[in-house]
């Protein structure tokens, strides 16, 4: 043993730093398979494995927010892992693929190639933005004023991710900033933020929200309508938030000196490809705003426009520019975030792990303040090991017992929910997010200093602003 010691000091001694780098990730997915194995006799014969589940949950987060592998091979190692331990049924583990996010976003990858192939993106981004060349700061808040404007009339985050996608990138491309510029990366991170975190102050306009629509009346019987739900979050996590967005991507993605924008060229006519993609997003954007009234999912409309353009009759999505421009890297990845998801709720990892949290926070009843505080923390806490988008379907099944233990109204404790899936730490947490980044190019270490930096001046700033303001309204005595 001694001897077997000594060897591994001397090979210590001579390896490379570089090559231990290399080999850190391996070391740690060694490690994790060693304690999925030894868990497993733990695991009661007939339960789900909450320790092994744990485990898994863990090592994918952990992997995705400090990339120790190259995308999709992280997904896969989870898929596989969870597979080969019988963590769960696969119906749980490949949730990701059954589930309508999924396919809203292969059918809304279909659509953006077609926009940028047909050359409607960038004639979008100068209707959108033509007169925004100016100054970068200024690019940058036309970015997000659109992203927000639009979540009032469609209500997917990623359908309108996947829409905005081409035209903010042909918008990059006129201003003149190329691949690899932080102003590019900047209006790319605006969009992606933009269009989740301040559209959670409005009811339909992402899946959290309609999550805890749905479970509040269920569960609960607690109605929630657009107005009263819109009055109490947008003047400060939607309108102060977008403006402290703005101004921290300006700050971490720095463009210095005025923009070089191509110069206005004559319009030429809209061609036959670039009307027929005007009519089908306008009727997918038609539908998507009105699924209220024909109830077919934000999902099968994206679906049936991109097979659309896929048909030889239309002609918008050749087979070569499908197999070039459709990546399934994000896909998969997506489809990933949501089987851990899935594995979180429908495992009791997240039930488990909020009533532990509960038991530790001690509330007692009369601390308004304080249990706010409390509250707060514990679901922003269950983000790291969920997603935003998941944490409505964690939380809420526990918020009569976080009401009762606190002595805060039942709807005050709901409504802490938007606070915290308004709120992102790191860019895995919210996937939508992520799908913009990916179909962008923009690498995750500036965008995770972004997402920390946001975070804490929300912290900071935000919710103290947010607290005055449910105190003027009435909803905290």
């Amino acid at each position: 043993m001694t001897r077997g010691l000594a060897a591994v000091a001397r090979y210590l001694r001579g390896a490379s730093s570089g090559t231990l780098l290399r080999q850190w990730p391996l070391a740690v997915l060694a490690g994790v398979v060693l304690l999925l194995w030894l868990s497993a006799d733990l695991t009661a014969a007939g339960t789900t494995p909450v320790l092994q589940a744990a485990i898994l949950v863990v090592f994918a987060m952990s992997a995705w927010a400090f990339e120790l592998f190259p995308e999709p091979s992280v997904t896969l190692l989870f898929f596989l892992l969870a597979m080969l331990f019988h963590v769960a049924k696969p119906g749980i583990i490949f949730a990701g693929f059954q589930s309508t996010a999924w396919w809203l976003i292969f059918g809304g990858s279909i659509t953006a190639a077609a926009v940028h192939t047909t050359g409607l993106g960038l004639r979008l981004a100068r209707l959108l933005f033509g007169r925004i060349a100016h100054s970068y700061h200024a690019a940058v808040a036309a970015v997000a004023v659109a992203a927000v404007a639009l979540a009032f009339v469609m209500p997917s985050t990623i359908g309108r991710v996947l829409l905005l996608s081409p035209i903010v990138t042909a918008f990059a491309d006129r201003l003149g900033l190329k691949p690899g510029r932080p102003g590019r990366d900047g209006l790319i991170v605006t969009m992606a933020a933009a269009s989740y975190m301040p559209p959670t102050t409005i009811l339909p306009a992402n899946v959290p929200n309609t999550i805890l629509l749905g479970a509040a009346e269920s569960l609960y019987g607690v109605k929630l309508t657009y107005g009263p739900y819109l009055l109490l979050h947008f003047p400060v996590l939607g309108v102060l938030k977008t403006v402290l967005l703005v101004a921290l991507v300006c700050r971490i993605f720095p463009e210095r000196g005025p923009l070089r924008a191509a110069p206005r060229a004559a319009e030429a006519p809209m061609s036959r490809d670039e009307k027929l993609l005007a009519v089908v997003l306008a009727a997918s954007l038609l539908l998507f705003a009105t699924d209220f009234l024909h109830e077919i999912s934000p999902a099968w409309i994206s679906l049936a426009a991109g097979v659309f353009c896929l048909l030889p009759g239309a002609r918008l999505v050749s087979p070569k520019t499908f197999s070039e421009r459709v990546s399934i890297i994000p896909l998969i990845y997506i489809a990933g975030i949501l089987g851990v998801a899935s594995l979180v709720a429908d495992g009791g990892l997240g039930a488990l792990l909020s009533r532990f949290l509960l038991h530790l926070a001690n509330l007692t009843p009369g601390h308004v303040t304080a249990n706010l505080a409390i509250l707060a923390a514990i679901d922003a806490a269950l983000g790291f090991v969920t997603t935003v988008t998941s944490l409505p379907a964690v939380l809420t099944p526990l918020a009569g017992d976080f009401a009762a233990a606190s002595g805060l109204p039942l709807y005050t404790v709901l409504m802490l929910e938007v606070v915290a899936f308004s709120i992102v730490f790191l860019p895995y947490q919210s996937p939508p997010m992520m799908i913009a980044l990916h179909l962008g190019g923009v690498g995750l270490k500036g965008v995770t200093r972004f997402c920390l930096a946001l975070a804490a001046a929300t912290i900071a700033v935000l919710l103290p602003l947010d607290y005055l303001w449910w105190r003027l309204l009435g909803l905290i005595q």
